[in-house]
């Protein structure tokens, strides 16, 4: 049992690295902008529309899994995801980009993104932490293998005929990783290991997803999660472009700059995760957050290639730290029988952050002709957000 346990942490980790292709996006929006003469803001709010999606489609995916059990949910998830993506390459207009890979891929996204969180946690509540950063660690290193395949796909047959190559490899990858998405049976604990010997979330007192809405901690998670995801989610929306304007490298070699900072992206949210096991989620966040305010200020003044992909990369393992540390966050103070429910609500905090972060950067650039004034306003943002983790305390034990 012990084994098949890390073959479903295999196959949840396969199917992040399908869905984290979306956090590639930014390699298309250069091609879609020369060939369809679109703005900047334009082509990225088909990645906003998405992400907000994704956050939406996540709480209803979780609530839907409780009815009908992981596999079921994390496969229409992939399909979904897949179909939108080869749908995206018959786009002529924005209405249809918007709704092909916006609407019907963010809403296949939301749906699997939750699964191997809400299925691990329950394989893993020996490695709570540790596991919940490597559920999520897959999607952060989805544009490491996607980044430089579309770029070199785009430059080879065009950007249309991209979507259709990568929503089939999607479709069938994902579907297959998806397959094996299942729950461990009822009072399964791992070899060796027992509740008593460490410490279980709420001593077992778990509340349900309409008590934790009734707690004024969870609005502060929820901002905490926003927050930190804004400004990730802003440097990654504009990532190629960014390295291309600040550092003057070819439309390659800033594919391949997105590919390397995407590393930081996945090793953030199993670095950071294990790290909250050891110093407490509060304490990992403000560490987090205090990094970012640096690194933002900074960042539009870099020209080196090298630096610049050094800064981001930490950038993007804060970012990917939020959502490797925020599941077992909620666990610890919700319990684990309802984090999908949970955290699936909690994640709409990921779909509002990509309608502010990436539209206020895309729109400050396009007016200023600048990303400073834009990362500037996150830096300042960042700082503020330090004081969440620091007021936010457990709930009290319910009665």
């Amino acid at each position: 049992m012990n084994a098949r346990r890390w073959g479903i942490a295999l196959a949840g980790i396969v199917l992040q690295i399908v869905l984290g292709s979306a956090y590639a996006w930014s390699v298309f929006r250069v091609p879609l902008s020369k060939q369809f003469h679109w703005s900047i803001a334009q082509v990225t709010l088909t990645f906003t529309i998405c992400i907000f999606a994704l956050g939406v489609a996540a709480f209803f995916g979780g609530l839907w899994m409780k009815k009908v059990g992981p596999r079921t949910v994390a496969v229409t998830g992939a399909l979904l995801y897949g179909v939108g993506t080869l749908l995206a390459g018959f786009s002529s207009n924005l209405t249809w980009l918007y709704a092909s890979y916006g609407i019907i891929g963010g809403i296949g996204l939301g749906f699997a993104y939750i699964v191997p969180i809400a299925v691990l946690v329950k394989w893993f509540p020996d490695k709570r932490g540790l596991m919940t950063g490597i559920a999520v660690g897959g999607f952060g290193a989805g544009a490491l293998v996607v980044a430089p395949t579309a770029t070199a796909l785009i430059k080879s047959s065009g950007v249309l005929s991209t979507f259709l190559y990568l929503g089939i490899a999607y479709t069938i990858v994902g579907g297959i990783a998806a397959w094996f998405m299942q729950m461990p049976p009822a009072g399964w604990l791992p070899e060796g290991w027992t509740p008593k010997a460490n410490i279980a979330a709420n001593g077992g007192n778990d509340y349900t997803l309409s008590q934790a809405l009734g707690t004024w901690q969870f609005y502060v998670l929820w901002l905490i999660l926003f927050l930190n995801t804004s400004a990730g989610i802003s440097l990654i929306s504009q990532e190629a472009p960014v390295f291309q304007e600040l550092t003057k490298v070819t439309a390659a070699v800033a594919a391949g700059m997105v590919g390397i900072v995407s590393i930081g992206n996945a090793l953030g949210r199993v670095f950071w995760a294990s790290v909250s096991d050891a110093i407490s989620r509060r304490a990992t966040f403000i560490v987090m957050f205090l990094f970012q305010v640096a690194l933002f200020w900074f960042l539009p003044s870099i020209t080196s290639s090298t630096v610049l992909t050094v800064i981001a990369f930490v950038i993007l393992m804060c970012y990917g730290g939020g959502f490797g540390t925020m599941p077992a966050f909620a666990a610890d103070f919700y319990g684990s029988t309802n984090v999908g429910s949970i955290y699936g609500l909690m994640l709409t905090a990921w779909g509002c952050a990509s309608a502010f972060g990436p539209l206020l950067v895309a729109n400050m650039r396009q007016s200023s002709g600048s990303y400073t004034g834009g990362f500037h306003v996150l830096a300042v943002i960042v700082l503020v957000s330090t004081l969440l983790p620091i007021i936010v305390r457990k709930p009290a034990k319910r009665a």
